[in-house]
């Protein structure tokens, strides 16, 4: 197929700065001036900010109870069902009391209920929050600092006493994090945070709560380990101990295992015909507690138990500034990984359903849930995946559910929590590696990566690899700032073509990779996939140089030798004009 001959004919004035803006009669942009409308006092401007950061206020007096109510009720009955077993799992896998994981399940989700701008998300213990605590807690409170001389045995009510601080102190700095980004929209800093990193980052976490289930799994004693290269230690410390598991521990997690995958399965091929999923998580907890209690696991098998539940809420206590300065890195590396999490499963569930999430009120909404809750003891929370599934899967329509399910979770705050006291640590790790099933999964985004785009396959390996050398917090670091300087790479390292036209068409490709494309005589349309700036201008005229024969700095040293000469002509001129009036004058 031939090029069709055409003809162009281009004209249009040559034009400089100054005549442009004389022509376009160029003026100043009226400066909007945002300072003064934040300072605005009136009746509508203080309705709109409490409309913004009380969003309750603008949703539940339009609330359709007859449509919403029965669905919504229904779903926060069947996530406060898995919110229990999670709680009490999700607590120890942050080196706390079981009963630390209730309460987290509590205070953070009726705060958010009042502030949060999803309608679907599930706010509370998440197994990534949980391990990136424990990681703190061990560190800072390992049982190493807690041995009792007489008979070498850890003092376990101080060592709990002395977690809790920190967890509740790390809670209250998350939530001061949180809440200070919302307030300055700083939502926007979850965009340096690509969607590889962060599912490399959970895929690395995820591997992280598995090993340190390990020992509840085998039930065995060991070391308190952070820093890096802690998780390798961990594992050769496993398989070195071996020989020591508890046999009726390791019984108990495995028929406990098979039970909870067995009825995930059913859930599935069910799925279509149940109005809710079988609660596998709670009929196994309190079928493990029944059994403990009757058998007698702890006193004849030597299973470790979860032990005393205080019944009813604990007063507010104070954070301890003295441990600000120790948590405050980790702190910042919580708070981002917490939003970055909830943000991205809110704005899926808000596509799917036609209404937006706002990132920088889901900041204050977090930021505030995780500093009442610090208050109140708990533990620094995001949104799970799973538990936000069911939300949306069993009617839940707005945050009534997540309300609903909080009151559920204290009705057992107050009365029935002393009931789990038998139950198996080795059951609540159980509960904990099953669920880890769809984060495990993502490993699958190695082979898709590789085919699709294999710069974010780099990302998604480096971050992995980093977080699981490294530890949490400095692998996220280390992730983040692979990230960005790839982003600068790729500015300084762009692709750069000429393009032809393709036969009968006026679509223009690059000629060297269609093979058809043809240049129109006499032009060179020349393109890079990067916008020029410092950092890669020279590459630029590099680049134009070579593929299309124009040298810049040829042209602008000879564009300077010309306004020279025109300079030394001009100036040639006024001086004989200047002696040509002088010999007039004579």
């Amino acid at each position: 197929m031939e090029l069709r001959r055409r003809d162009y004919h281009v004209e249009r004035p040559l034009l400089n700065q100054e005549r442009l803006e004389e022509l376009g009669r160029r003026g100043s942009a009226a400066g909007t001036r945002q300072w003064r409308i934040w300072f605005r006092c009136s009746r509508a401007r203080a309705r709109a900010l409490l409309l913004q950061y009380l969003p309750i206020l603008a949703w539940l007096p339009q609330y359709p109870v007859r449509e919403w109510l029965l669905g919504d009720l229904l779903s926060g009955l069947s996530v406060a069902i898995m919110q229990l077993p999670q709680g009490l799992a999700y607590a120890l896998l942050a080196g706390l009391p079981p009963v630390f994981g209730l309460y987290s399940s509590f205070y953070p989700v009726f705060i958010y209920f009042l502030f949060g701008t999803s309608r679907h998300i599930s706010v509370g213990t998440f197994a990534i929050m949980s391990v990136m605590v424990g990681s703190v807690t061990e560190s800072l409170a390992p049982d190493e600092a807690f041995m009792q001389d007489l008979n070498s045995t850890v003092n376990v009510t101080a060592r709990d006493a002395a977690r809790v601080q920190l967890a509740s102190t790390l809670s209250v700095l998350v939530g001061l994090f949180q809440v200070g980004l919302g307030l300055v929209h700083f939502g926007f800093v979850v965009t340096y945070l690509s969607e590889p990193l962060v599912r490399g980052y959970t895929t690395a976490a995820s591997v992280h709560v598995f090993v340190s289930q390990l020992k509840y799994v085998f039930g065995l004693y060991l070391s308190s380990r952070s820093g890096p290269l802690s998780l390798i230690y961990t594992v050769l410390e496993v398989c070195w101990k071996l020989p020591q598991s508890v046999v009726g521990t390791m019984v108990t997690a495995v028929v406990a295992g098979v039970v909870l995958v067995l009825v995930k399965l059913l859930n599935d091929k069910l799925r279509r015909h149940l109005p809710l999923p079988i609660p596998g998580e709670l009929l196994t907890l309190i079928g493990a507690t029944g059994i403990s209690y009757g058998v007698g696991l702890k006193h004849r098998f030597g299973v470790d138990v979860v032990g005393k539940i205080p019944a009813g809420m604990v007063p507010p206590v104070a954070p301890s500034p003295q441990l600000f300065a120790k948590l405050v890195g980790n702190a910042f590396a919580i708070a981002v990984v917490g939003f970055a999490i909830a943000i991205s499963l809110g704005k899926i569930f808000a596509l799917r359903h036609g209404y937006r999430v706002d990132s920088n009120q889901e900041l204050v909404a977090l930021g505030l849930s995780n500093l009442i809750g610090g208050i109140f003891q708990c533990f620094p929370v995001s949104c799970s995946m799973s538990r936000s599934l069911v939300q949306e899967s069993t009617g839940g329509n707005t945050q009534v559910a997540g309300a609903v399910s909080s009151l559920f979770i204290l009705i057992i705050i107050l009365k029935l929590g002393e009931l789990f006291q038998d139950l198996p640590k080795a059951v609540l790790a159980a509960v904990i590696i099953v669920n880890l099933k769809g984060m495990l999964m993502q490993f699958r985004d190695i082979c898709s990566l590789w085919k699709a785009n294999r710069v974010d396959l780099l990302i998604w390996l480096v971050t992995f690899v980093a977080t699981i050398l490294l530890n949490l917090d400095l692998g996220l670091v280390v992730a983040v700032v692979f990230s960005l300087l790839l982003v600068v790479v790729r500015t300084q390292m762009p692709h750069y073509s000429v393009l032809g036209q393709v036969p009968d068409t006026d679509i223009y490709r690059d000629v060297a990779e269609y093979s058809e494309a043809r240049e129109v005589p006499g032009v060179k349309v020349f393109r890079s996939s990067a916008t020029v700036y410092f950092a890669n201008a020279e590459l630029y005229s590099d680049a134009l140089k070579q593929r299309c024969g124009v040298d810049v700095d040829h042209l602008i040293s000879q564009k300077k030798k010309l306004l020279r000469k025109q300079e030394l002509k001009l100036k040639r001129l006024q001086k004989e004009n200047k002696l040509l009036k002088q010999a007039g004058a004579l």
